[in-house]
């Protein structure tokens, strides 16, 4: 049967067919064909053509696959990142825009069986945050570009600017405070005159007037002399001296204050925007994996790219590779050893001594290096984890 005359009712119902999707059964990737029906599937699959694309296949199966699951994920991932960012989106409508256009690779060609499995995949190898619902899976693309890095790196640096201002204005303020009330002390440790007043009018007036003798020369008085009355000017200086009233508050020393400006430095030096390390305890916190992974503990083996890890699960020893977006820090009990992970004493060795859960924080002591022995407090929970005893 011919092919219909240009400008007919038939061609242009072929066209309007042609023009759209058809079933993904009657597809061939390999020759990149889209057949309108069974039969035509059929004649196709024993047509001369298909049969060498067949044969090429046969040769290297896992170079062709390995060809079409990349071209999908490129532009699965092509599509999530121009179009909806770094937004939570249901997987399911990033593939339904995905397949829209008729020249896309389809899954049934790549080595992922459904949507689920590739979008689990993405989860396990730190390229999306996958979470699911009853709605289904949601993605969120993680943004790792030279450009986000970068503007990532420039509103760090401003935030640090900010904050080397804050201090500074900070220090200022408690210097003029301790200035204050040391003049206050002044003040108080002054002597006070009052009003001279009566007690009553009819007792007579009593005036006692102590009048210091004149000064001799030690010529004439002698040595002996001079010392009683210095020995006696001195006690009367003890006895209506007017002791000091304590201060509340007692006055920091300047070591308290080069410790204080050391670790602010080290805390702007140490703070990083990743935390992982070897050995230390963690928690998986992704429904990713489903249930079974779920708040499970495991043990960071191998620290990838600083921002991914390959994780050995505790209780069923499987391992996995996972971003420390789906990862949190472990809290042991008091007096086991942890590892700060991030701050001003990060990659230092400490025991847990006290734990303050309204303000989220631990008090550690430094249980080596050069610090051993200093206590530190108020360090968040997500700035320590506990350490995996072997």
């Amino acid at each position: 049967m011919g092919k219909a005359e240009v400008g007919t009712p038939k061609y242009l119902a072929n066209k309007m067919k042609a023009k759209g999707l058809q079933k993904l059964r009657w597809y061939c990737q390999m020759c990149e064909k889209q057949c309108r029906d069974e039969n035509g599937f059929k004649c196709h699959t024993m047509s001369e053509s298909h049969q060498r694309q067949l044969l090429l296949f046969a040769d290297s199966p896992g170079k062709f696959l390995h060809s079409f699951s990349k071209e999908f994920s490129d532009g699965y991932m092509e599509l999530l990142r121009r179009r909806f960012g770094t937004k939570r989106t249901n997987a399911n409508k990033i593939y339904q825009e995905y397949i829209a256009h008729k020249e896309h690779i389809h899954m049934n060609a790549t080595r992922w069986l459904t949507l689920s499995d590739y979008v689990k995949w993405l989860g396990r190898t730190g390229q999306v945050v996958a979470d699911e619902t009853e709605k289904g899976w949601f993605v969120t693309y993680i943004d790792r570009s030279p450009e986000a890095m970068e503007k990532q790196a420039k509103a760090d640096r401003k935030e640090k600017m900010e904050k080397d201002d804050e201090e500074r204005m900070t220090d200022f303020i408690e210097k003029q405070i301790k200035k204050a009330k040391s003049k206050e002390g002044d003040e108080d440790e002054q002597e006070k005159y009052t009003e001279l007043k009566r007690e009553s009018a009819e007792e007579p007036l009593k005036l006692d007037i102590r009048l210091e003798k004149k000064f001799q020369p030690e010529s004439i008085l002698g040595k002996s002399a001079l010392l009683s009355k210095r020995s006696s000017t001195e006690v009367d200086e003890k006895v209506f001296k007017k002791p000091k009233v304590p201060t509340s508050e007692p006055a920091r020393s300047a070591l308290d204050d080069i410790i204080k400006l050391e670790e602010a430095k080290k805390e702007r030096e140490n703070r990083k925007d990743y935390w992982l390390h070897r050995n230390i305890v963690v928690k998986f916190i992704s429904k990713s994996m489903g249930d079974k992974y779920y708040k499970q503990k495991a043990v960071v083996q191998e620290v990838i790219d600083k921002y991914r890890a390959k994780i050995k699960f505790l209780d069923t020893g499987e391992k996995l590779k996972v971003d420390q977006a789906h990862l949190e820090t472990v809290i042991p009990a008091l007096d086991k050893p942890i590892l700060v992970v991030n701050g001003a004493y990060r990659g230092s060795e400490a025991l847990l001594k006290k734990l303050d859960e309204r303000k989220y924080a631990v008090s550690i002591e430094i249980s080596r290096g050069p610090l051993k022995g200093r206590i530190v407090d108020n360090v968040q929970y997500e700035d320590v984890s506990k350490l995996y005893d072997v």
